[in-house]
């Protein structure tokens, strides 16, 4: 069942989208991203910038490629036997396609997918596990640090502390959302992203996790994609439109939501005339 006054305060919470300025340095450039899976183009022509400690949004509706660009920065094609991707992605300057250790770059760019997932491990181990693989020399209390830290960097830490040996996939979902939030943070990555991460949680998770995104805006460059407008218009400092594979508008939220466009489709998307 909906709770709507939970529903109206998630709505109505206040709009924070100062970001860095236009010649803030650039974290993100793609030029002209074609992807396709067999015969079929998910995206085409797609070029953008994201500046360094901004929350990009990304919004438009099913099937508009939005979780495709994500998969192309993370180099996520390589399991996917069908998907090809054309064009440039450049990450800190560097083409993310040049990185030979491809496990190097995701711990560089790190990825909240819509579902949660606790591994079938302890919380405390959910969390030590990408830091252990990493081959990183961290000692007993060292290791301890990391996970309290990343645990209370998403906000999960006064609820699991006494727990850390439980299983981490007996969690609430809400839980698991921020534990798998914990695990991207695990690898301190200079960017984020997350993948309509509120499909699965409730309006209060849903809340909690905003905050924990302007905490973290402070520290790294975060893509949001998200299915609720609203959301891209409390947390973005920019704003992507999708549609049919292509990017139709791209520009600063709050010019945006008042009505700023360039595209009637735009307009039309915001105010929930199709979807």
């Amino acid at each position: 069942m909906v709770n709507f006054a939970l529903q109206a305060e998630r709505d109505n919470r206040p709009v924070d989208t100062a970001g860095p300025g236009p010649d803030a340095p650039v974290q993100l450039a793609v030029r002209d991203l074609e992807i396709l899976y067999g015969t079929f183009q998910a995206l085409s022509g797609v070029t953008l910038e994201i500046r360094k400690k901004e929350i990009f949004g990304i919004i438009g509706p099913a099937n508009s490629g939005k979780t495709s660009f994500l998969n192309a920065i993370n180099r996520m094609d390589m399991m996917r036997p069908n998907m090809t991707v054309q064009g440039e992605i450049h990450f800190n300057g560097t083409p993310v396609r040049d990185w030979r250790n491809v496990y190097a770059l995701r711990r560089k760019i790190g990825v909240v997918f819509p579902l949660p997932v606790g591994l079938p491990m302890t919380i405390y181990d959910n969390v030590a596990l990408a830091p252990r693989l990493s081959g990183k020399n961290l000692g007993p209390a060292d290791l301890d640090a990391l996970v309290e830290r990343c645990l209370r960097r998403a906000a999960l830490w006064d609820e699991v502390k006494d727990r850390l040996n439980s299983l981490g996939s007996l969690l609430s979902g809400g839980q698991q959302q921020r534990l798998t939030i914990a695990r991207a943070l695990s690898q301190e990555p200079e960017l984020l992203m997350l993948d309509e991460f509120s499909i699965a949680v409730d309006p209060v998770t849903t809340m909690r996790i905003e905050d924990i995104l302007k905490s973290l805006k402070e520290e790294m460059t975060i893509i949001l994609v998200t299915n609720l407008v609203q959301q891209a218009q409390r947390l973005a400092h920019r704003t992507a439109f999708f549609l049919n594979g292509k990017c139709v508008e791209i520009g600063e939220t709050e010019a945006l939501f008042a009505g700023e466009v360039k595209d009637q489709r735009t307009r039309e998307y915001i105010e929930g005339k199709f979807g």
